[in-house]
């Protein structure tokens, strides 16, 4: 049974930096693709970043392009996404998940099947 376990979120004041962690165990997921996704107060989740556990496919939503990037740590199993210089609409919890269907990352929320618990990121003005 595969898990997933985030860590990292919190408060920032807004033009902060946070990194967030997402530790992958149970399964092998260098087949998977995975994503960071997140969801603010009376919205719909969407996706952040989609990628493959290898890194050789990444996709950034154009909300964070060029503010959030995405990173792993093979030894550990564990995959970080960076969020740099945070405006008070990135607010949200923020969850990985993992697409254990294929290797190639997709944005449609629905095919993720395996999520991390998730975790808060507040950004204040």
């Amino acid at each position: 049974q595969g898990q997933l376990v985030e860590s990292g979120g919190g408060l920032v004041q807004a033009g902060g930096s946070l990194r967030r962690s997402c530790a992958a165990s149970g399964r092998t997921y260098r087949r998977y693709a995975m994503g960071w996704f997140r969801q603010a107060p009376g919205k719909e989740r969407e996706g952040v970043a989609v990628f493959n556990w290898i890194g050789s496919m990444i996709n950034y939503a154009d909300a964070v392009k060029g503010r959030f990037t995405n990173s792993r740590d093979n030894a550990k199993n564990t995959v970080y996404l960076q969020m740099n210089s945070l405006k008070p609409e990135d607010t949200a919890v923020y969850y990985c998940a993992a697409d254990t269907d294929r290797d190639e990352p997709v944005w449609s929320i629905s095919d993720y099947d395996y999520w991390g618990q998730g975790t808060q990121v507040t950004v204040t003005v």
